[in-house]
């Protein structure tokens, strides 16, 4: 009888982490992509549930496209990063060092 219990718990713990396991992967490029500032995090968040509702198979596909950056985001940050070295430089040069 206490081995039927036991063997119980076990089995609604493991549904548990599974169900918690799925619930982490299905959000994970939806969250990437929204930190990242993606303008497509919506769609990529959709992609990631398909990704998982089919065993994995464009959940990759999912991934990937949360770390892609389109051309027009990497000149925007490569543009806001030449900002900050040139205004680091002028603070350098007004403070009497060498460039």
């Amino acid at each position: 009888m206490i081995f039927d219990i036991l063997a119980l718990i076990v089995i609604a713990v493991l549904v548990a982490a599974t169900i918690a396991i799925v619930v982490l992967l299905g959000n994970l490029p939806g969250k990437i992509a929204r930190q990242r500032a993606n303008p497509q995090a919506d769609a990529i968040t959709a992609l990631g549930w398909v990704g998982i509702a089919t065993l994995g198979l464009v959940w990759p596909i999912a991934l990937v496209w949360a770390y892609w950056r389109s051309p027009e985001q990497q000149t925007q940050e490569l543009s806001a990063r030449i900002t900050a070295l040139e205004a680091e430089l002028a603070a350098h040069k007004a403070g009497g060092g060498e460039a």
